[in-house]
């Protein structure tokens, strides 16, 4: 049953071959048995998932329409999940528990889905590796030497073991996409203000995104079906209308204008990975579809706009991490200062403090202009090319990241090569554009990632480009020795 995707899953339920329940203790099973070696599960919520799968039985037998329902999903530990712990990775939360669910989450709920757990995660989602986690970093199930990408490693991980059969994520600077392109499966990050960040505990707000992790495009979809919609509860969830990702899966591709951007390609790309996304690209021909080369100069500032806008968002929102109200207190503190410095000192690890403190500089006065507001006026020419770029072209494709999963460990102690692994995603986030990454042909045994860059609130056009691709290869299918 777990090599079965979201739809074969749910045509086996309202076919009777299977019970939620069933298949609920089915994914169980196999996290008790692989987790202890990938470490891609914070909690394990066994006892609730099993609850959860009765009332989905139920529901099915009620003629209850959700094609979620009965489906054992995982979230990233970045959602907040009522009565349950929400660590974002860090030890400053490690005994958090929410009062409330994400609107992700209820969302979710409401679909029918089962919760199996919570995923491990980069600190408050920042990292490229999935090593800066409090609870010790994930490993790659396709090699276990070799991270699975981060911040959503964890839920990337899970997907591609089968220990779940999708997974939430968030996307900041890469976080979906570059996770899903290390381990081998769909991921999307919508456009900006698509999905609801009511409950997503925030690292950089006008960066960070929610979105779905899967196995194929079709799961994908109805994913981000459940996830997608405005809330009220966030000032930035956008009043836009959802259409019906599924219905337009499998559209001809016929004149379909794909743009190649130049700066994608050459110095920093590895040359077996640049020839697997032209082996893509080739196959999109082979549908109809053109390929235009283009052009986005500003793309080589986009890592260094991001090192500045990013930090500086989350210099602002991890104040609230104070030993005050919530999260990790320090030991009989002597005064208020004391207890500030000693409870954020012990709560974040490296990797935050770091960009707390690059972005509290950036902020500082005398630097404003400088850094933060120069940073945001870059953001703009970045936009900017990509709204020409979409006056020639339909979609915009690339690779993923430029390497295979690097080894856990290997850039650890230099943190601009880390921050490169994010090169090309980065600017899609600066930018608010959907994009999302799908597996192509891999690389010396490890998978790699073709991204696919959509204008605005264009995520059906980017799943059916992508789902068309996955009818016609089975790159998608393949699976990590000893998880099959």
């Amino acid at each position: 049953m777990y090599n079965k995707t979201i739809s074969e899953l749910a045509r086996g339920l309202r076919a009777g071959d299977f019970s939620s329940v069933e298949l609920t203790r089915t994914y169980l099973k196999r996290v008790s048995s692989f987790n202890s070696g990938l470490n891609s599960f914070v909690t394990v919520c066994e006892e609730q998932a099993l609850q959860e799968a009765e009332l989905a039985d139920q529901r099915l037998k009620g003629g209850h329409t959700s094609l979620l329902a009965g489906i054992p999903i995982a979230h990233k530990d970045i959602f907040c999940t009522q009565g349950i712990k929400t660590s974002c990775g860090s030890k400053m939360l490690d005994k958090f528990v929410a009062p409330y669910d994400a609107h992700v989450v209820s969302q979710f709920k409401q679909a029918g889905a089962v919760m199996l757990g919570k995923t491990n995660m980069d600190e408050f989602a920042m990292g490229s590796s999935n090593e800066n986690s409090f609870y010790g970093p994930v490993r790659n199930p396709w090699k276990e030497s070799a991270v699975p990408g981060g911040s959503s490693g964890g839920s990337a991980a899970a997907v591609a073991a089968r220990l779940c059969v999708a997974a939430t994520g968030t996307d900041t600077g890469g976080s979906i996409r570059q996770p899903a392109s290390f381990c081998g499966i769909t991921g999307l990050k919508p456009t900006y203000g698509r999905v609801s960040r009511y409950g997503m505990i925030a690292f950089a707000s006008s960066l960070d995104q929610g979105g779905p992790m899967a196995r194929t495009a079709e799961d994908a979809a109805a994913m981000l079906q459940v996830m997608a919609g405005f809330d009220g509860r966030d000032s930035t969830s956008a009043e836009a209308a959802v259409p019906d990702y599924s219905a337009t899966l499998g559209d001809d591709l016929r004149g379909l204008r794909i743009g190649v951007p130049k700066e994608y390609f050459g110095g920093g790309l590895d040359a077996n990975i640049e020839a697997s996304i032209q082996l893509a690209l080739n196959e999109y021909v082979s549908m109809g579809a053109e390929l235009v080369d283009i052009s986005l100069p500003n793309t080589h500032l986009g890592v260094p706009t991001y090192y500045v806008v990013a930090p500086a968002e989350c210099s602002s929102n991890l104040s609230r991490f104070d030993g005050v109200r919530f999260g990790h207190r320090c030991s009989e503190p002597k005064d208020l200062e004391d207890l500030y410095k000693r409870s954020r000192g012990e709560g974040f690890g490296a990797e935050v403090k770091r960009r707390i403190m690059i972005g509290t500089y950036a902020l500082s006065a005398g630097y404003y202009d400088a850094y933060y507001l120069k940073a945001q006026k870059i953001r703009h020419l970045i936009s900017d090319d990509f709204r020409a770029a979409f006056n020639q072209v339909d979609v915009i494709m690339g690779p993923t990241a430029p390497s295979t999963a690097f080894g856990i460990g290997e850039k650890a102690d230099d943190p601009v090569t880390m921050y490169l692994s994010d090169i090309y995603t980065i600017a899609v986030n600066l930018a608010g554009l959907p994009g999302m990454s799908i597996p192509v042909q891999p690389v010396g045994g490890m998978p790699v990632g073709l991204q696919l860059i959509g204008n605005y609130f264009e995520e059906a056009k980017l799943l059916n480009v992508a789902h068309r691709l996955q009818q016609e290869t089975d790159w998608h299918s393949a699976s990590p020795a000893g998880f099959e």
